[in-house]
């Protein structure tokens, strides 16, 4: 396939697939995951989007590198076919079971909420069905379905609404009563919510403006930390410090505080259009997976992504305590973090075999 071929990718479609991959199910526990700082955790996403804005510049400057290969591909050209080989293996693993984990933890909030007498297995195959339709249309339909997703969902904000009227405003002022390791740990769990953006490595080749990637991919980065924000603030003013460590996904929370004669339970209504948002995050990563797996076997069937939606589907019917899935699924989340460092030390490789790598 010619580069010119595969280039379908446009500036608006690079924001949103940046922006909603960030969303996820990742938020709906962003307050949990920053309880460590107590009511100073509202501006974290703001700290969090600076992070992200600079440690996009080396995954794009890596890509501007070999403008028509994907991350698979330049990973084979930096450290060789076996070492390069074995890491695409890794990122593949990880991608697949990072798709588990999201779907695990959607899964558990809708067993919790509105199926809590009903198995899973059949929701499971259901969502898995729908998630094999929309990666086998590639990335270009991933990509318009997440624009579909965002401005479906955005009116959720309006619920909110009812939280701030409420909730208390002076929480929201820092009290800088925080200490060091405080704010580590809430940086090492929070910052989960805001990976998403380093699939740019994968779809990069895609992209028709490749000069403009950098703007819009910041752009969707502020977009979803101004939601965050949003977020964690309404958070802050509603619960109180207890809840905020306790109580797990709590944003929905926020949404029952809404009142309308007419509709019961609006965080049921909220949960199910979060649906569009999960299939962005999953969609995308098992798209990336997908992508390597097929360059690794060569292979142009659809072999290889049913092989790792069966995959998907094993690790979330595994008669394993939630307990251990968890601390499992957590570590996994927590090895996401190897994809910001990495591009930089391919970058470092880069500048001692320039000369090999451009013969």
């Amino acid at each position: 396939m010619k580069p010119t071929q595969k280039q379908v990718l446009t500036k608006v479609h690079v924001l949103f697939l940046v922006q909603n991959c960030l969303i996820g199910t990742g938020i709906l526990q962003l307050p949990q995951s920053l309880s460590s700082m107590g009511y100073n955790q509202a501006f974290m996403p703001i700290f969090f989007a600076i992070i992200a804005t600079l440690t996009l510049w080396p995954m794009v400057w890596l890509n501007s590198k070999f403008p028509n290969e994907d991350f698979f591909q330049i990973n084979k050209i930096l450290l060789g076919k076996v070492l390069g080989t074995f890491c695409n293996i890794t990122f593949i693993v990880k991608f697949t079971f990072l798709c588990a984990s999201t779907i695990s933890s959607y899964m558990l909030l809708i067993q919790s909420t509105a199926l809590p007498e009903q198995t899973l297995t059949f929701p499971v195959i259901c969502f898995l069905i729908l998630l094999i339709y929309l990666v086998k249309g590639g990335i270009f339909n991933i990509a318009r379905f997440c624009v579909i997703a965002f401005f479906i969902g955005l009116p959720m904000l309006f619920f909110t609404q009812w939280a701030i009227e409420k909730g208390e405003f002076s929480h929201i002022f820092p009290l800088f009563n925080f200490t060091l390791p405080e704010l580590y740990d809430a940086t090492r769990n929070g910052y989960l919510s805001f990976l998403g953006y380093e699939l740019i490595l994968f779809y990069y080749p895609y992209i028709i403006h490749k000069k403009s990637a950098y703007k819009y991919a910041t752009i969707g980065i502020w977009i979803s930390a101004l939601i965050m924000l949003i977020t964690t603030v309404v958070s802050v003013m509603y619960f109180s410090e207890w809840q905020l460590k306790n109580v797990e996904f709590s944003v929905l929370n926020i949404f029952k505080a809404g009142e309308y004669s007419f509709i019961e339970r609006i965080d049921i209504i909220c949960m199910t259009l979060w649906i569009l948002f999960v299939y962005s995050t999953v969609a995308l990563y098992l798209w990336a997976a997908n992508e390597g797996f097929k360059k690794m076997i060569w292979s142009k069937s659809s072999i290889h992504l049913y092989l790792l939606v069966f995959g998907i589907f094993l690790l979330l019917i595994l008669p394993i305590s939630q307990h251990t899935k968890v601390k499992f699924y957590s570590l996994i989340d927590h090895a996401v973090y190897l994809m910001i460092i990495w591009p930089i030390f391919l970058l470092i490789v880069y500048f001692f075999r320039k000369k090999q790598v451009q013969q």
